[in-house]
């Protein structure tokens, strides 16, 4: 299992923000699949999307990671 499996939140985060993937995919222009990707932690994405992301969802950085990788990141 790879050591980044559960980095991030962001499916969590959408559905506390009431947005879907889609609607997230077309504010960053990027492929539905992609924002899928990221949701199943499959891969992640570089840190100038996380930024992005954390504006569009008006949260913090820490929110979108997983507290247990927070000592590390």
């Amino acid at each position: 299992m790879p050591a980044n499996k559960d980095l991030n939140r962001l499916k969590v985060v959408l559905v506390e923000k009431k947005k879907s993937s889609l609607w997230l995919s077309r504010q960053l222009g990027c492929a539905p699949t992609t924002v899928s990707k990221w949701c199943t932690n499959a891969c992640q994405p570089p840190m100038e999307t996380y930024l992005r992301k954390t504006k569009l969802l008006e949260v913090e950085l820490s929110e979108l990671v997983n507290s247990k990788f927070g000592d590390t990141i």
